[in-house]
């Protein structure tokens, strides 16, 4: 009797060791199977400032000033380039533009003289030809491996041939414009139709404004797709000036009426004036006319309205996330492709886009993602877009392919106050401009302007040590120095470089 009672309690502790160990190896297999959805928003030339949790008592954001309050405002986060293409090269692939080789703009100027390209002629523009070399994986391809459906809805910029396009890419799913910009009602880059449906043009939407017409498909991927692992891009073109050849078009952003009442401290109405340097309008080869012009009050009036409207986007994604209940389980990250430009607020920061100074290259951020990050925190810590894809991967569960080399670092364990940044250095490049951040020195020499700053203490950069610290500016110098061989013995990539 009592041997059968031990045989049966044994028996029955195996048992339960065995339904135990089953039940921790499906709940690890679950959750090794239900990867967090990402949510990838990027606004367009959008100034430092320019959102209410970063500091403006203009702008109105009150669907990303709630994702701030939910999550992390991030105050020391950079891009990789004052200007659009390259920063988007790099959030996508985690490279340096130096390494990648998208390390400069995929444009033609013709236009910002007012030349109008006939079709046989723009088909052979390095606008139409060039594109992000077929050899690099870009994170929708690497997501695919833990069953990702990713769509991209908005600015693509990396190319417009199909084998550049974003089904070539790894996306499942496109609508939005190829190249720099667009005019927000017609859809056209200075005359040329630009919206694509996947791989072919489309003006089956022209007339509409653009940022509708994003949050639109936007919405139509989550209805589709939440209940699967998704990545959603959503890169608006908002706020980014009008590319529209005329004059009181192009001095600024667009927005509807609607979000225009919604400022009524500003406004609406043009100037005339002569339209003088690189931006200056002809008709003829006779030289420059007097056209009527965008004030500064328009200008304003137009960004801060175009942002406004984006962030009701935004909000309506949120709620979707709300509604389906998987928020918590939902990566949310927000911020500009580069600092802002004209009509913006980059205050405190020196600078605008395309500028080495913090005010080209710094921009907001905010991520907000409940299973992992304290609501309503502030992080400080040096972090750049080069983080986005190694943090996205390791939460995927996904290793990152050895033969890839990546620039930047998982930064969830700095987002969730477990240690400081494994950034201690970054470094950029635009032509003959250049700039160096080590710790919180940061070294500048460009077209703009050169000096050494010490942003701990000057993060307006005001104050060039050069002179006082002729040490620490040569450091900086053998910084970059090293940074230059290092892309310089990369695997080269095209467009531009000569291999």
């Amino acid at each position: 009797m009592y041997r059968d009672q031990t045989n049966n309690q044994t028996i029955f502790s195996i048992l339960t060791f065995v339904l135990i160990s089953w039940i921790v190896s499906t709940s690890c297999f679950a959750a090794a199977k239900n990867p967090p959805n990402i949510v990838l928003i990027v606004s367009d030339d959008q100034g430092y400032k320019d959102l209410g949790c970063f500091g403006s008592q203009e702008v109105i954001t009150p669907h990303l000033d709630r994702l701030a309050k939910e999550g992390a405002r991030l105050t020391n986060f950079y891009v990789t380039w004052p200007a659009c293409t390259p920063s988007r090269g790099s959030l996508l692939t985690g490279r340096y533009p130096q390494r990648n080789g998208i390390y400069d703009m995929i444009r033609n100027e013709a236009p910002d003289y007012g030349h109008k390209y006939k079709p046989e002629e723009y088909e052979v523009t390095f606008e139409r030809i060039g594109g992000m070399d077929v050899r690099e994986k870009l994170l929708p391809q690497l997501l695919k491996a833990s069953g990702y459906v990713s769509g991209i809805y908005g600015k693509w910029d990396l190319g417009v041939h199909k084998r550049f396009l974003p089904l070539a890419r790894g996306f499942d799913d496109f609508y939005g414009f190829t190249n720099t910009g667009i005019d927000y009602f017609t859809h056209e880059r200075y005359g040329v139709p630009s919206m694509f449906r996947n791989n072919e043009l489309t003006e089956e939407d022209k007339g509409e404004y653009c940022t509708y017409l994003f949050q639109r498909d936007a919405v139509r991927f989550l209805k589709e797709n939440h209940q699967k692992p998704f990545f959603l891009y959503l890169p608006f073109n908002a706020p980014h000036g009008a590319s529209s050849l005329d004059p009181r078009i192009r001095g600024g952003a667009q927005a509807p009426e609607k979000y225009k009442k919604m400022y009524p401290h500003l406004k609406d109405s043009l100037v005339t004036k002569k339209k003088t340097g690189r931006y200056e309008f002809r008709e003829s080869s006779k030289g420059p006319v007097i056209a009527q012009g965008v004030s500064a009050s328009k200008r304003r009036l137009e960004y801060v309205a175009s942002i406004t409207c984006m962030d009701a986007a935004i909000g309506e994604v949120l709620d979707l996330l709300d509604e389906y209940k998987i928020a918590d389980n939902t990566i949310v990250v927000f911020f500009s492709d580069n600092g802002g430009g004209g009509g913006s607020d980059n205050s405190p920061l020196k600078g605008k886009k395309g500028m080495m100074f913090e005010g080209g290259i710094r921009v907001p951020c905010i991520v907000r993602y409940p299973k992992k990050i304290k609501a309503g925190t502030v992080n400080e810590g040096l972090l750049t877009s080069l983080e986005l894809v190694p943090t996205f991967l390791k939460e995927a569960d996904i290793p990152l392919p050895e033969e890839i080399v990546f620039d930047g670092y998982d930064m969830l364990p700095t987002l969730m106050e477990q240690g400081e940044s494994p950034r201690k250095e970054m470094y950029w490049q635009r032509r003959a401009d250049k700039a160096a951040r080590v710790g919180n020195w940061k070294w500048v020499e460009s077209a703009k302007g050169d000096g050494l700053f010490n942003l701990s203490q000057d993060v307006g950069e005001k104050h060039d040590l050069s002179k006082s610290h002729p040490e620490k500016l040569k450091e900086m110098k053998a910084y970059f120095a090293n940074w230059k061989k290092e892309m310089a013995e990369a695997e080269p990539r095209g467009p531009f470089r000569d291999f």
